[in-house]
């Protein structure tokens, strides 16, 4: 579980920064796909690690930013919870359901900087 973001609460939102690693896939919906946004090294604003990385729907903030991998995106969110794990009704498949927090709702996205690059 990520405590990290869980001590930070969820009332208001908080600013966070991330680096770019690549887009992704995940089906939706009535089987359609939709792309997502993979975030690594997460850290708040005094610079420190909140997790390793993190997925985001692709929303129009992070398709306006242009995303190359390595870029380092500041943006705002909500702490949220989630439940993790298999909920099917599967007899062979074994992994137990458990709490986790995430960061949803992600706004004023922008890029700051690159890992390839010195800021």
């Amino acid at each position: 579980m990520r405590t990290e973001l869980m001590n930070i609460g969820s009332e208001e939102r908080h600013t966070f920064k991330g680096v770019f690693e690549r887009f992704g896939m995940k089906r939706g919906w009535k089987g359609r796909t939709e792309t997502t946004v993979l975030l690594t090294d997460i850290r708040d604003t005094d610079d420190g690690k909140i997790t390793d990385h993190l997925w985001f729907n692709l929303t129009k903030g992070f398709c306006q930013a242009n995303l190359k991998q390595g870029d380092i995106i500041q943006f705002e969110a909500r702490v949220d919870t989630y439940l993790k794990g298999y909920q099917g009704h599967r007899m062979d498949v074994y992994k137990p359901i458990e709490l986790d927090a995430k960061l949803s709702k992600p706004t004023k996205i922008k890029k700051v900087g690159s890992i390839h690059q010195p800021e």
